[in-house]
């Protein structure tokens, strides 16, 4: 049946693309959660909050690379999008990238972790908690860098089962390593970093068999490129600029968001223990959402990245608003999940009740964020497929600079509300600003 005669046929492509990533994106922070509820159950707040804070630390390491996968994603897509195949060149120079940028981290960042939790004003309890599990971390930052670029390869190729595959796998590794490591053996937040440690290197190995198993040639090819003459950035700089302008964007966009998401934490860690484990859990679930509704985006990437490659308006748009909708739905359920089982859901994350009472008090604004944030997470996917990483950048420097910082100074005073309120109007602007750029684009039809 042609597309014409199945108006349907656009959501169930999107679907069909997305519930796997939705599957795989939700395991890696149930991940965190999972570190989060055990450590939370353990006598003092300190293991918890040190881990949230090394966890941010590593998060902002790792993540402010995080273009490995967005832009290896939208580069696949559009160079494989015509005939499903091909794009195996840009794979063999993220994965080169990103193996490069790893030891450089890891290099570079063990020598400052003193100052780095210094900088998270982590308390004198929770800071030798933090700079264990960081230093332990770290040796894996090669393999989680490479991670990125290999799932980024496999969104590309609209293949969204085989990310499932890899972080189902590794994460449930991660957490039988966790009861293994904290509980049975008591390491504490070493026994978390040490699990994480093994998941990555579990993924990375698991990655490269299922890229071989999808394509049975795809050595072959990637031998030859290694092969050509002109390869290597020193003998062909064309498509090595092109891949550092995209990443270089994507790079100054996921540091202000970490700097953002770090700067919460810290804010919280600066009004004590409670409220920065309240706020650690109030994030994990945050994050499950922002995970949960990144498949839909990612159905939206490798769409959208096929319809430039083809010159299809209409799969353009028919991808658009399949996915908007999906995603609007899905933020509408978790919303309504949150603000009716507020009861149930901490209980899981912690026995602490003076944890659990701070997390009550700003509650509410966890509840509003999935229906503002899920514009941003759509978008992103839109315009991470259309290569117009600039505007993505643009937009976030707006949202952190002008918005986030102005509004925390102004409203500081409010204490743990005054940062809530302030992350939330970084969505809010996140999610204009994009969808000013997304209007003027359409109007003035630069899609394509």
């Amino acid at each position: 049946m042609s597309q014409s005669q199945s108006p349907q046929r656009p959501y169930f492509r999107v679907w069909h693309l997305a519930w796997p990533m939705i599957l795989s994106n939700i395991s890696v922070p149930l991940l965190g959660a999972v570190d989060t509820a055990i450590l939370g159950h353990l006598p003092s707040p300190e293991y918890l909050s040190g881990v949230a804070i090394g966890a941010s630390v590593m998060s902002m390491l790792l993540w402010a690379f995080g273009f490995l996968r967005m832009g290896t994603t939208g580069l696949v897509a559009r160079s494989s999008g015509i005939d499903g195949r091909g794009g195996e060149d840009w794979l063999l120079r993220a994965l080169l990238l990103a193996l490069a940028l790893g030891l450089v981290l890891l290099l570079l960042a063990s020598p400052l972790l003193q100052l780095i939790v210094g900088w998270m004003n982590a308390s004198a309890q929770a800071a030798p908690h933090a700079r264990d599990y960081l230093q332990i971390r770290l040796f894996s930052a090669p393999l989680a860098l490479a991670n990125f670029a290999l799932l980024g390869f496999f969104i590309g190729r609209q293949d969204s089962r085989a990310p499932l595959f890899i972080l189902l796998a590794a994460n449930l590794l991660n957490i039988a390593l966790d009861l293994v490591f904290i509980l049975w053996l008591g390491l504490g937040a070493r026994g978390a970093a040490m699990a994480t440690v093994c998941a990555d290197l579990c993924a990375f190995l698991f990655g490269l068999r299922l890229l071989g198993r999808v394509e049975t040639d795809i050595w072959q090819r990637l031998h030859r490129q290694l092969a050509r003459a002109d390869f290597f950035p020193w003998r062909g700089s064309a498509p090595w600029m092109e891949l550092l302008r995209i990443n270089g964007d994507l790079f100054i966009r996921t540091c202000l968001l970490l700097m953002t998401m770090t700067f919460f934490t810290a804010q919280g860690a600066a009004q004590g223990d409670a409220v920065l484990a309240a706020n650690a859990i109030l994030l994990q679930l945050l994050m499950m959402t922002s995970y949960a509704l990144d498949g839909f985006a990612h159905a939206t990437e490798a769409l959208v990245g096929q319809s430039i490659a083809k010159k299809s308006p209409r799969l353009f748009y028919t991808t658009v608003r399949s996915a908007g909708a999906w995603a609007l739905a899905s933020a509408c359920i978790i919303t309504l999940i949150f603000f009716y089982g507020r009861g149930l859901i901490l209980p899981l994350f912690t026995d602490l009740q003076n944890v659990i009472t701070e997390a009550q008090k700003v509650y509410g604004w966890l509840c509003a964020l999935p229906l503002i944030a899920v514009w941003s997470y759509q978008l992103d996917g839109v315009f991470i497929g259309a290569g117009k990483s600039r505007e993505m950048r643009n937009t976030m420097f707006v949202a952190t600079v002008l918005v986030f910082f102005p509004a925390w100074w102004l409203t500081h005073s409010w204490g743990n509300h005054g940062v809530w309120f302030s992350f939330f109007l970084w969505n809010s602007s996140r999610s204009l600003g994009l969808l000013v750029y997304y209007c003027y684009y359409t109007q003035s039809k630069a899609w394509f």
